[in-house]
């Protein structure tokens, strides 16, 4: 039995860490950290609870440390459990600069310990999709590709990921998600354009992107609104055998969110309502959405830990994201298309 302890007892530890891990018959929840003790307590009586991220680290006898703090806390708790000798599991983005990533990387190799991104929408049921699409060549050879993580947010809320900040707003917080998907299909791009904007009022961070991605003879489009009250198109891809349409976001946060497990039959299945659609010129084919399952990437921890086998999400892919969330804030600022530099290496070749 793996022994997590989960620092930071907010949405994302509620939401998805801690159901996850709880599924799996491979963890046991040893301890959690949060500021307002009296909460985890109440939910988990049986688990130590520490107020401070540092009390839980010099105290708790855990095999792995999961960490869902604030983006600027990601990198000095990361390094203070890998210092210790703990496995780590961090939020998306990784941390808030590529030069904090870069160098947690190093000392996770260094001393042979896992590092992991929790990019769970890799496990998005209509990312499996486009995947198994792909893979079958169904739309031939892939021309454009467009990713939207639209919603109706237009009013500021008090929430830290709306404050201004490094690592806030909704290209770090959302654009990571997308990044990491497009360089995923596709690897990482010759160049960039981008535009990450504050359009909401009162804003103070950025609540709208639109970034293009430039390959040869590809063209991929990454964009949030946060006045988006339409339907949204969640994923358009288009070659040279057809296109495929896709609308609404998978369901797995709000069933986890209605307390449906992950163990359950129906968890990570979409309605029907919600397939997307492949053109032909002469033809219209509903495309059934693969079922979605966060659940696999704490069962690759598990293997990663127990057996050995691979790295579910690898610190050095999370690097890469890092990089391209940072060109593209400087091509927003300057008004101008960047080069991704070559240095960073390609996952897809």
């Amino acid at each position: 039995m793996i022994k997590v302890a989960v620092i930071g007892y907010g949405y994302s530890a509620q939401t998805f860490h801690i159901p996850l891990i709880n599924a799996s018959d491979s963890f046991e929840l040893a301890a959690i950290s949060s500021s307002q003790k009296d909460l985890p307590e109440r939910h988990y009586p049986q688990v130590l609870v520490f107020d401070t991220a540092e009390k839980l680290i010099a105290s708790a006898a855990v095999d792995l440390v999961v960490i869902t703090a604030p983006n600027d806390a990601h990198y000095p708790i990361a390094k203070q459990c890998l210092e210790c000798g703990i496995n780590v599991v961090v939020e998306k983005p990784m941390v808030t600069t590529s030069t904090e990533a870069q160098e947690l990387t190093t000392i996770a190799r260094e001393r042979s310990l896992l590092l992991s991104v929790f990019h769970n929408r890799r496990w998005d049921g209509d990312f499996l999709t486009i995947k198994k699409l792909l893979d079958n060549n169904l739309v031939g050879d892939v021309r454009f590709f467009e990713s939207h993580f639209d919603r109706f947010r237009p009013r500021v809320r008090q929430r830290w990921r709306e404050q201004p900040g490094q690592g806030s707003g909704v290209w770090f917080d959302l654009g990571s998600h997308l990044v990491d998907q497009a360089i995923s299909l596709f690897g990482l791009p010759e160049a960039l354009t981008a535009r990450c904007l504050t359009l909401r009022k009162g804003s103070k961070t950025t609540d709208y992107f639109h970034v293009l991605l430039h390959y040869n003879d590809l063209e991929v489009v990454l964009h949030a609104s946060s006045f988006s009250a339409a339907p949204n198109v969640r994923f358009r891809l288009e070659g040279t055998g057809g296109s495929f349409v896709k609308y609404g976001l998978d369901p797995q946060e709000q069933q986890l969110t209605s307390g449906v497990t992950p163990n359950d039959p129906c968890y990570g299945a979409e309605d029907a309502d919600n397939y997307g659609r492949f053109y032909t010129e002469s033809s219209t084919e509903l495309i059934e959405t693969e079922q979605g399952c966060y659940q696999q990437y704490y069962a690759e921890i598990s293997a990663a830990l127990a057996l050995g086998a691979g790295n579910p999400v690898n610190p050095e892919e999370a690097v890469e994201v890092l990089k391209i969330l940072e060109l593209a804030e400087i091509s927003s600022v300057k008004g101008i298309r960047l080069a991704v530099p070559k240095s960073i290496s390609n996952r897809v070749n």
